[in-house]
Formats: C-alpha cells, sequence, structure tokens
C-alpha cells in the first residue's frame, strides 16, 4: 500500500511532450507516468497533468512532499522545491532502471543528448545537439508532413523497406528538398523513411565518437519510432537497448532526486 504523504513528483517539461512521474518515497518505486503534448501555456499543462495523474491514482495533492522538475522548461514550473538539469535527470532515470548502462543516447523533439556513465551511474561527461534538428525527432515530423502520414505510422513504412534511400543532405530544411525529389523521381515512401533514420543514426553517431561504451542505453520520445534503434546500432556499431519506457526516464530522475529531498542530509543539486 502506498504510504500517504510519501509521494514525490518529477516534471519533465520537454520541448514537445511534457511528462510527469509520481515515486513513492517509502520504498515502492513508480506509482504512475503520463505523457501530454506541449503548448504555449507550459505550466499549466504540467499543473493539468499533475492533477490528472494523481486523481487517476486516487492520491491527495497533499500528499506530494516533494517536486522536482527537469527539462528546458524546468524554471517554468512554480510549485517545484527544486530544478535539476536534464542530463543529471536521465543519468539518475537510466541507472535506476538499468544499473549498469554506461552510455545514454537521448533522441527527443528538439534536441539530441550524448551522456556518460561511470560505473557508480553517474555522469562524466555528456554533449548535446539542440542547434540543428537533424538528429532529433523533428526530422521526422518533417518526413511524415512531406509524405502525408501520421509521425505514428512511420514505424510501419520502416517495416516495409528493402532499399533505404541515402539522404545526403545533414540539413532538414535541405534534405526536406531533397526528400520531394526523390519522391518525384518514384522512390518508395517507405525506403525515404528508412532513410531518413539511418540519416538520424548518423548525425548522432557523429556526435558520440568512436569511443562507446556499452551497455548503450537509447531513451527519449524518439526511441518509441520502430527502426530506429536498428538505425542506431548501425551506425554505432554496438548493441543499444531501449530503457524500458524510454519517454519518461528523466522525468522518473526527478522524481527519485525528489525523493532524496526527503533525506536532509542528502539534498540533490542541479
Amino acid at each position: 500500500m502506498i504510504c500517504a504523504g510519501m509521494i514525490c513528483a518529477g516534471i519533465d517539461v520537454g520541448s514537445r511532450t511534457i511528462k510527469v512521474v509520481l515515486f513513492d518515497a517509502n520504498g515502492h518505486g513508480v506509482v504512475a507516468a503520463a505523457a501530454a503534448d506541449q503548448g504555449i501555456e507550459q505550466e499549466a499543462l504540467a499543473m493539468q497533468l499533475l492533477e490528472r495523474v494523481l486523481k487517476e491514482n486516487h492520491i491527495g495533492r497533499e500528499d506530494v512532499r516533494a517536486v522536482v522538475a527537469t527539462g528546458y522548461g524546468r524554471k517554468l514550473i512554480s510549485i517545484a522545491d527544486d530544478t535539476i538539469t536534464e542530463i543529471t535527470c536521465q543519468a539518475w532515470g537510466v541507472s535506476s532502471a538499468v544499473p549498469n548502462a554506461r552510455t545514454i543516447i537521448d533522441i527527443g523533439g528538439q534536441d539530441s543528448k550524448l551522456v556518460r556513465l561511470n560505473g557508480r551511474g553517474a555522469v562524466s561527461d555528456f554533449a548535446m545537439n539542440d542547434r540543428c534538428a537533424a538528429g532529433t525527432g523533428r526530422f521526422l515530423e518533417v518526413v511524415a508532413t512531406r509524405l502525408g502520414v501520421r509521425l505514428a505510422d512511420l514505424g510501419k513504412l520502416v517495416g516495409k523497406s528493402r532499399t533505404p534511400a541515402f539522404i545526403s543532405n545533414m540539413c532538414v530544411v535541405f534534405a526536406e528538398t531533397e526528400i520531394i525529389g526523390l519522391l518525384a523521381s518514384g522512390v518508395a515512401s517507405e525506403d525515404i523513411v528508412a532513410g531518413v533514420q539511418s540519416s538520424i543514426a548518423t548525425r548522432v553517431a557523429a556526435m558520440v565518437g568512436q569511443n562507446v561504451t556499452p551497455p548503450v542505453v537509447f531513451t527519449g520520445g524518439v526511441a518509441l519510432v520502430p527502426g530506429m534503434k536498428d538505425s542506431l546500432q548501425e551506425a554505432l556499431r554496438e548493441t543499444v537497448m531501449v530503457a524500458p519506457h524510454p519517454q519518461t526516464t528523466g522525468a522518473l530522475g526527478a522524481a527519485i532526486l525528489a525523493a532524496r529531498r526527503l533525506d536532509a542530509g542528502d539534498t540533490p543539486t542541479p
């Protein structure tokens, strides 16, 4: 049974989605997790999601003892007791789910991240691409729009590909023009999608570099797209595993760090 008054919340305010994880600080682990689309009123949307998750799990707002916010919009969450970077929260969330993880590849809607962990699960190094959409979920959104399909259906197309198209441009703007040309020349949609996934993986692999320490864990919303894990494995030449609930690992880490706040002698720092 959940101990009333021992619930902690992690809120990840990402570029495309908001995620909430409720964590039982009394030792019972994750209570609930949910995600919702991002919008203009970011704090209001985050609060609506939190309230919905609390209501669905019959938990009162007064039972939430600590809240940590993360993600690019973390400072907008006024109820947060602390704000901590997504790099730190990803490390805690992934290490909780995959204790022996050494490399995290996180691909979200607007950026991609590489996080290297030491043997204790702490961050030893990281890199981020937040200036070019070529290695992010935004590239997949552009392709879905151009092909006239839902983003969720791209995975079905990839499964039909036999000869992935070669996408030479690493800039989304120019790549979109290239895709239009491929369609005009009769290249199948499924081969274009497979080519785009390979292009994203190649861009991420360039950020990772030659030194990849396994186990490699894949997180972020793009990890839910069928075919992306295989493309990453091919580009990295290393086995890649998708984290359990990959879209909410950052929020999970934030919730775990919120739970640590309840121990006055071990308050997390950003």
